[in-house]
């Protein structure tokens, strides 16, 4: 494997957490007040509700997501599927879109510097590997390397993004292949309409400064958006300093009614200072939470990528469309541990191409959509490492290469007008090369299918239940020895069952409620053996199964509320970890969400975001006790004045003490990332 952050050299030994008792009654005190709290807004609001016509003027419109790969109801997916819209974003405390994740149901993100550059993304509670096993697109096009870094969410600005939407679940393999056990979240940008050009302006706590700017225009066959931003940052903790600067276009060209051509395109660059965890012996020895141990570790990433599309229709609704991309991303980085380190200079070049027909043709009455496609990536990894271990320095050189090709059909069939039958097939095979190794590759095969039905009732009401088939791949440097340059041969992909339930209810056109079941149970599950110092299969299964609850509504002219319960329930089945809860994964989380908007103009967005106790990452063994629950409060205040928003945001506002990932690090000792306390950021637009 590449050590790219002293946590990898995690190693187990037994200490016995003595506060855990307290933490977990104050998590379960949290739990009940919130969940009481939830139901009684939610009873209040309903006895208004049915006073209300349903000529509501802040009605939610009609819901289109691409969860299939072209646009179609939230009604038809049957998955529990969330779409986080333009408005919601610009009401959000959110500087990026983790932080903007963070607020939903099923979603878990740690920030592990506290500065806004080296984020995770958990969907469905995999804990360590959550970044290898949830899925990212960006307008389609993947965004997960083919190794262990996973996405960089540095190189997707808020600014850029129209919509997002998160599936959850593992029925998203079908279509969209590895990485998507957990699910998959889709940002779609910004595309050009009339004539608009803008910029954004703002400082903060830790001496943080951001600006974008933006200009957008369109014709009858033409349409543009570009855009451009930076953000430097101290941040929290000392070595923690970040500077980034992203450009992105989009254009469209539009030859004919049915023929849309288009191509996109993004640079990014960044230079991060990496502080790295802190033991909870240093912490109780006097070590400031905002201190480091590492003030020479960094990491220097210069990533660009291009995406061309065409989509031709015909037949009146149905298409034929291909998308063409290629990415590289190179990263120096620089990492200390005890008895050496270690300077790693990679870049990856990825090339994509993804043709697929949707066939849209009613049968009699009854409709019916089949999707059939195919996905090709190359991704081509080389690598130069310089490390020191205990005085003894070596040098390496590696082509590491994945080519990987899978197919899928999908078929979506309404009997009647109100019921959907869904169903498809995927064949998918990767070949791994290494160079130098022996032996030099590898290949591995995976089919999978998935079932699904909804039935809506009542309006927009509807309910769903689905199976699913869903896998991941080792990643490169999961499957590559860099100590005896050898491919680990018995490391298999991991296979999963997902099972989910689950409906969502609308009282009204302004306010519903969503409840979803779901269990993943997973063979072969990929993780680090931090004693072995190797990536192996658990010999256990794994079984997530939980529950999802959301509420929504527009309770008011003037109030709008919105809250989440997730809870979690992931352990090993069998095996040396038998019955063993999954590091850092939490059985509870709530948030809740308040829009005020007293006077014109102006509004006052609250958020509040609880996470329950969780195993430090590389504890399979639970003989560490658990890493502290924590509450977080923020507050954004944003008044518009003609064509100019100020704004200012409060985070962590009650100055909570607390850390969003931790770590057992060699030999055996606790370790925490320490997250930002109380900090401001404020600024303004200005859109003509």
């Amino acid at each position: 494997m590449k050590f790219t952050d002293p946590s990898f050299l995690n190693t187990l030994k037994s200490v016995q957490d003595t506060s855990s008792i307290r933490f977990r009654a104050k998590s379960m005190s949290v739990l009940i007040v919130s969940a009481l709290f939830i139901v009684a807004v939610s009873l209040l609001s309903f006895s208004d509700v049915y006073s209300q016509e349903n000529t509501n003027p802040y009605e939610m419109a009609d819901i289109v997501v691409t969860a299939t790969r072209y646009e179609e109801s939230l009604l038809t997916v049957p998955t529990n599927v969330t779409v986080i819209t333009e408005e919601e974003i610009k009401n959000s405390t959110a500087l990026n879109i983790p932080e903007l994740l963070k607020t939903e149901a099923g979603v878990f993100v740690n920030d592990i510097t506290g500065n806004r550059r080296n984020i995770t993304v958990d969907l469905r509670g995999f804990g360590e590997t959550g970044s290898l096993n949830t899925l990212v697109l960006v307008d389609g096009r993947r965004v997960n390397e083919a190794d262990l870094s996973g996405t960089d969410w540095t190189q997707i600005p808020l600014d850029r993004v129209k919509r997002i939407e998160i599936i959850r679940g593992a029925r998203a393999s079908i279509l969209f292949g590895d990485n998507a056990t957990g699910g998959v979240i889709n940002i779609i940008t910004k595309e050009g309409t009339a004539l608009r050009y803008g910029f954004s302006a703002g400082a903060g706590s830790y001496d943080t400064q951001k600006g974008s700017a933006f200009l957008s225009g369109s014709t009858e066959k033409f349409s543009y958006y570009l855009s451009g931003s930076f953000l430097t940052s101290d941040g929290y903790r000392r070595n923690s300093k970040t500077d980034a600067k992203d450009l992105g276009f989009k254009l469209n060209y539009f030859p004919s009614d049915r023929l849309k051509l288009g191509i996109s395109a993004g640079y990014h660059k960044d230079d991060t200072g990496l502080p790295g965890a802190l033991t909870e012996t240093q912490l109780r020895s006097g070590t400031a939470r905002t201190d480091t141990k590492y003030p020479r570790d960094f990491s220097r990433v210069e990533d660009y990528y291009v995406k061309t599309d065409a989509e031709y229709t015909f037949l009146k609704e149905s298409f034929f469309k291909t998308d063409l991309s290629f990415r590289r991303r190179s990263v120096l980085s620089f990492a200390s541990f005890v008895g050496g380190n270690f300077l790693g200079d990679t870049r990856i070049d990825t090339i994509g191409i993804s043709p697929q027909v949707v066939l849209n043709q009613s049968l009699g009455n009854m409709k019916n959509t089949l999707n059939i496609g195919l996905d090709f990536y190359s991704n081509e990894e080389d690598i130069e490492n310089k490390s020191i271990f205990f005085g003894s320095p070596s040098k390496g050189n590696y082509t590491l290469k994945k080519r990987n090709l899978g197919y899928y059909i999908y078929d979506d069939f309404r009997p009647l007008s109100n019921l959907t039958i869904s169903a498809g097939y995927r064949f998918d095979r990767a070949r791994f090369i290494f160079d130098p190794s022996t032996p030099d590759r590898i290949t591995h095969d995976e089919e999978l299918y998935t079932a699904g039905i909804n039935y809506h009732f009542q309006g927009r009401s509807y309910l769903y239940a689905s199976y699913s088939k869903g896998f991941r791949y080792p990643v490169l440097d999961e499957m590559y020895s860099f100590f005896v340059n050898t491919i680990d041969t018995t490391l298999k992909p991991q296979r999963s069952d997902d099972y989910e339930m689950g409906i969502r209810y609308y009282f009204n056109n302004s306010i519903y409620v969503h409840a979803n079941l779901f269990r993943i149970d997973t063979r072969d599950e990929i993780f680090y053996n931090s004693l072995a110092f190797s990536n192996e299969n658990l010999d256990g299964k794994t079984r997530r199964e939980g529950v999802e609850l959301q509420f929504h509504g527009n309770l008011t002219k003037w109030l709008t509320f919105g809250s989440s319960y997730t809870f979690t329930k992931a352990k090993i089945k069998g095996g040396d970890f038998d019955g063993r809860r999954i590091p850092n994964v939490p059985e509870s989380k709530i948030t809740a969400q308040m829009i005020i908007n007293p006077i014109q103009n102006l509004i006052l967005s609250l958020e509040g975001i609880y996470v329950g106790e969780r195993p430090f990452i590389s504890d399979f063994n639970n003989s560490y006790g658990n890493q502290e629950d924590y509450t977080v409060f923020n507050l954004r205040i944003r008044y518009k004045w003609k064509k100019v928003t100020i704004y200012g945001d409060i985070k962590n506002i009650t100055d909570e003490e607390y850390s969003e990932y931790g770590v057992i690090k060699y030999p055996g000792l606790r370790a925490v990332y320490p997250s930002p306390k109380r900090n401001y950021f404020v600024g303004l637009t200005m859109e003509l």
